[in-house]
């Protein structure tokens, strides 16, 4: 590895004067053409800093440590990191990942592992909007929850994404088309903060428009998966009422509902319209018409996360932990029109 010492050899100076300037302290004590020739050379031969003497010097590590809980493989997910990498990146930060793959016996192992290699802050991601047990830390490390919030009890920033709003916008894009009959399918179950949240914002925009909301319109799948969703689908698209549109709660409930309008004879949007949630690649861009959906900001939501623990480490921040929401656009393809005449 090149050191200080061989481009101060190279160059006949002192190890000092190449330290000085390679860590921009040179001013007022080296000569600008000395330090020119320094940097010169530095660059020709490809030095890269020790950040592991560095940070034995300073204290500071420039690491900031995610612990993912099913982050890394669940689909869209990914961009959470992508975010956090990104911002980290910019700000002259390092990202270490782990992810647990949803072993709870994991959490503290993983946790102390990162600690063990002295990161400056915390960053931990669920799989799913939910509420966060963060591991052991030291209670000067700023820690962060990421699409999600902390536990009872714990204080820490934390970013979600607005799905209440998310929900109103998709409601709003379909009455805006002239639709007034439209279903929710939404899952079963309580596990899902979100389907809370985006029912609420389909109700809201029911009620801005005139509409009651009507507790009949509202279905339930057992899960968020197109395999799940498919008789709940069938039922409704063969119910003598059957409605104009449907809001969906995940882009693969959505990716159903075509799949068995077209076996049902029905071409979407000419005679049904359809709005799914979470704009998840490869699902929404791909589906033929291209799905009018609302985007999980994960990118951005990844990216706030690792600035703010930077800015907590820098002493930037002197406020309580914020828990931000962050806007969910629409984002508008080919499965809406208006209702059929």
């Amino acid at each position: 590895m090149l050191t200080m010492k061989d481009i101060a050899d190279d160059l006949g100076v002192s190890v000092s004067t190449v330290s000085l300037v390679l860590n921009d302290r040179d001013r007022g004590r080296v000569r600008h053409e000395i330090a020119e020739q320094v940097r010169a050379r530095a660059e020709e031969l490809g030095y890269v800093p020790n950040l592991l003497a560095r940070g034995l010097r300073t204290r500071k590590s420039h690491t900031l440590g995610l612990l993912a809980d099913r982050v890394a493989t669940v689909p869209f997910g990914g961009q959470m990191i992508a975010g956090a990498q990104h911002a980290a990146w910019q700000e002259g930060y390092l990202l270490v990942v782990i992810d647990t793959g949803g072993d709870r016996d994991l959490d503290e192992p993983a946790a102390r592992s990162m600690l063990q290699r002295d990161v400056e802050a915390l960053v931990v991601a669920a799989d799913y909007h939910r509420e966060v047990a963060l591991p052991e830390h030291p209670h000067q490390m700023p820690a962060v929850v990421l699409d999600g919030w902390p536990a009872p009890g714990q204080a820490a920033d934390a970013v979600v994404p607005d799905e209440a709003m998310g929900g109103r916008l998709a409601t709003e894009h379909l009455l805006d088309a002239g639709h007034h009959r439209i279903v929710l399918v939404t899952v079963s179950g309580d596990r899902y903060v979100a389907a809370r949240l985006r029912r609420q914002g389909y109700e809201e925009a029911l009620r801005s428009a005139g509409i009651t909301p009507d507790p009949g319109l509202v279905w339930r799948a057992p899960d968020t998966s197109t395999r799940a969703a498919v008789p709940v689908v069938r039922e409704i698209l063969r119910s003598a009422d059957r409605p104009t549109a449907l809001f969906c709660f995940s882009d693969q409930i959505a990716m159903a509902v075509v799949q068995v309008a077209a076996q049902e004879g029905l071409d979407v949007p000419r005679d049904l319209s359809v709005v799914g949630f979470d704009n998840q690649q490869f699902v929404a861009d791909a589906m033929l018409p291209g799905l009018t959906t609302v985007q999980l900001p994960h990118f951005d939501m990844g990216a706030w996360a690792a600035r703010r623990a930077i800015a907590r480490v820098r002493g930037e921040l002197d406020t309580q932990p914020e828990t931000r929401r962050m806007p969910c656009p629409l984002v508008v393809r080919e499965s809406v029109a208006p209702p059929a005449p």
